[in-house]
C-alpha cells in the first residue's frame, strides 16, 4: 500500500508556501523541515507528502507520466482543494468533474504545482 510520496523542486521556499496553504484540506500539516530546504507533510493516518530538493544536488525535474493523487471523502471537497491550488499559483490540466458517467463515480480534477509537477483530486464513488 502507497502511503507516501515526494515532489522536488527548484523554488522550496515558494513550494513550501503552496503546499503549507494547500495540504490542510487533504487533512496534513507539516511534520518537520527537511535538510534539502523542503518539507514533509503527514495525515492523521499517517500518510506523507514531501516537497523536497534533489538529493543528488542536481536540478528538479517533472516525472513524464508522474502524477500524485489525494482521495477525497466529497466531490465539493476534491474541487476545493483543485480551487485552492490555482488560487496558490498551479495551473489546470483538467477542471473538476465526472470521467466516465455518473455510473462510474469518476470525479477528478487534475493541476501542476509551481514546479509543474502533476496532481490530482479525486472522489471515486457516488457523491
Amino acid at each position: 500500500m502507497l502511503n507516501y510520496a515526494t515532489v522536488g523542486s527548484n523554488r522550496l521556499e515558494e513550494a513550501r508556501r503552496f503546499y503549507d496553504e494547500l495540504l490542510p484540506l487533504a487533512g496534513m500539516a507539516p511534520m518537520f523541515d527537511h535538510p534539502s530546504g523542503g518539507r514533509l507533510y503527514s495525515a492523521p493516518d499517517g500518510t506523507m507528502f514531501g516537497v523536497l530538493g534533489p538529493h543528488d544536488g542536481g536540478a528538479a525535474t517533472v516525472g513524464n507520466g508522474t502524477m500524485i493523487g489525494f482521495s477525497f471523502e466529497t466531490r465539493a471537497k476534491a474541487a476545493a482543494f483543485h480551487a485552492r491550488a490555482m488560487e496558490l499559483g498551479g495551473t489546470c490540466e483538467g477542471p473538476p468533474g465526472l470521467r466516465g458517467g455518473e455510473e462510474m463515480g469518476a470525479y477528478f480534477a487534475y493541476f501542476r504545482d509551481l514546479d509543474g509537477n502533476k496532481l490530482c483530486a479525486y472522489r471515486w464513488g457516488p457523491e
